[in-house]
């Protein structure tokens, strides 16, 4: 049975969009949330600001990930492709999207799509990755953003 290419998990967090946002797009704040634990560190000073901007990640295993911003909408929308340095991405993409509530609730979704991915010696890690990794991050990042808030 072929796998899931597309997967995703959806939560409402008690916690303003912007909030929330700010923590996504500031990469130096992810490997805090990151629930697949594989993000080690992201220098600061790399907040993402528009489709087309590129910010560095340190992945656990010492490797680092240029990684490409293909959607973005201040607020509500980002999208990434990861790259090794130098190289162009191999088609995988990592998607948030928030829907205020109110002004103090968010539906936040968090997708990770490998529908274009090429590189078949990353095919088996794509596939291990479920809703479950990604409802983890959206967890640890709702308890950030509740906390800042608080």
């Amino acid at each position: 049975m072929e796998p899931e290419r597309i997967v995703s998990a959806t939560r409402v967090i008690s916690a303003s969009a912007e909030r929330i946002f700010e923590l996504i797009a500031d990469p130096a704040q992810q490997p805090s949330w990151d629930g697949n634990n594989n993000l080690a560190s992201s220098a600061p000073g790399q907040r993402v600001r528009h489709v087309g901007d590129v910010f560095k990640t340190t992945l656990t295993n010492g490797a680092v990930r240029e990684n490409h911003v293909v959607e973005f909408i201040e607020g509500s929308t980002i999208a990434w492709r990861p790259a090794e340095p130098k190289k162009l991405p191999p088609g995988h993409l990592w998607r948030w999207e928030l829907h205020p509530i109110n002004a103090t609730l968010t539906s936040v979704t968090h997708t990770y799509d490998w529908t274009a991915l090429t590189d078949s010696t990353r095919i088996e890690r794509a596939s291990s990755t479920t809703p479950e990794m990604l409802r983890e991050s959206i967890d640890r990042l709702a308890a950030l953003a509740q906390a800042s808030e608080g």
